[in-house]
């Protein structure tokens, strides 16, 4: 009996399992899903440290691009100070070869005074003593009144030695003022240069410096990226396995981001945020209704990531007014290889009036144009086309800079 009474228990439980497992529709020991949801939350948490990891170089980074802004600045004052002194010196240069052509006449001068003056020195001792007159009298010839004639000669050549020696000191001093000015002169200039040229190598190898020093946070920025990518898709991969075996239903949410990322570059070299704009499509398509300076901004979206290069006038790469002059090039309208001169191509416009196409200028002094030093752009949102510095590419970026100077539209 007692072993009857067990083997209906057993049953009794056994029937009662299948009778929750029909309903269920699950094995009454299936295992637990894998992967876990402690390991899903263990890659999802590899995501959170990766993406701190590339915060903290991401602010690294812009700090040294600050940086690098900044000294590409000073760089660009050192090479006009350059050639400003490179000038002053070519102007002493004349200068002081004028200054000894000048000092050639004086010598000329000064030899043909020293030949008027030989004969009044030769004259003054040619045998008289004046100091013992009775002498003079007794033996010279003519006796009295050759003496009194060769006293009144020698006194009128004195005066004429006199006035000689006058003028020949004169000339010494004269030569010796326009020697010194024009050696001071040349001398000093030449230093300033000198000053000049050392500033100018110590910016630019300042600039190539942070240059380097950016790179390599760029390319640790780009590693992280990398790291952050392969643990966010294996945190998708592992939540898409989870929720497979939980709910046995494919998400659909996971495979929309990359169909999203692709459907906006429809527009062949242009970046992905504005690929899609309608005045970008109809600016490069020839559109009768695209003006020109929206012709302008759109074809200086199509130079994304071409390297700035000084004096770089395309088309692999561009400074920031190479870049503005082919942009308006596109345009049908000529300006100048110079920002000095894009400043006034056209009326400058308040900044709460911009529209596309419109030059966005970058000073460190208020009111003074002298001070520009960078030109972008405008292609909207507050945003600007601009190739920036060395080492870096053509981008779009902000025009609110603390050195935001004004604007300017080309005229058409």
């Amino acid at each position: 009996m007692p072993s009857t009474g067990c083997r209906r228990v057993a049953a009794i439980v056994l029937g009662f399992a299948c009778t929750c497992a029909a309903m269920t529709g699950e094995p009454v020991l299936a295992a637990k899903p894998r992967p876990s949801a402690e390991d899903v939350a263990k890659a999802r948490k590899q995501v959170r440290e990766r993406a701190a990891e590339l915060k903290e170089v991401g602010v690294r980074l812009a700090e040294a691009r600050a940086r690098q802004e900044e000294l590409a600045e000073k760089a660009a004052l050192a090479v006009e100070a350059y050639n400003e002194a490179v000038v002053r010196a070519q102007a002493a240069q004349a200068e002081h070869e004028r200054a000894l052509q000048a000092v050639k006449r004086a010598d000329e001068m000064l030899a043909a005074a020293r030949r008027d003056a030989a004969p009044i020195v030769a004259e003054s001792y040619g045998g008289y003593d004046l100091t013992q007159p009775g002498l003079a009298m007794a033996v010279g010839p003519g006796g009295p009144e050759g003496y009194l004639q060769r006293t009144s000669m020698l006194h009128h050549m004195q005066t004429q030695r006199a006035h000689t020696l006058q003028r020949l000191q004169d000339i010494l001093r004269v030569r010796a003022i326009m020697l010194n000015r024009a050696r001071k002169t040349h001398e000093e200039h030449q230093r300033a240069l000198e000053r000049a040229e050392a500033a100018k190598r110590a910016a630019e190898q300042a600039v190539a410096e942070q240059v380097a020093q950016t790179r390599l946070l760029e390319e640790e920025q780009a590693r992280l990226e990398r790291r952050l990518s392969e643990a966010r898709r294996r945190a998708e991969r592992l939540e898409r396995r989870r929720n497979s075996a939980v709910t046995r239903v494919r998400m659909t949410t996971t495979v929309q981001a990359p169909v999203a990322a692709g459907s906006a570059l429809t527009v062949k070299g242009v970046g992905h945020r504005f690929a899609n704009a309608a005045w970008v499509r109809e600016a490069l398509a020839g559109s009768p209704s695209a003006t020109k300076g929206e012709i302008a901004a759109a074809w200086a979206l199509t130079q994304l990531g071409k390297p700035y290069r000084w004096a770089g006038a395309g088309p692999h790469a561009y400074d920031c007014s190479g870049l503005t002059m082919r942009a308006w090039e596109r345009a049908g309208v000529r300006l100048d290889h110079w920002t000095g001169t894009q400043w006034t191509s056209g009326p400058h416009v308040p900044i709460d009036r911009l529209q596309r196409g419109d030059l966005v200028f970058f000073g460190k002094v208020k009111g003074d144009p002298k001070s520009i030093h960078h030109v972008g752009i405008y292609i909207g949102d507050g945003l600007m086309v601009h190739a920036p510095r060395t080492g870096d590419v053509v981008r779009v970026a902000p025009i609110w800079r603390n050195d935001l100077f004004g604007a300017t539209r080309p005229a058409t």
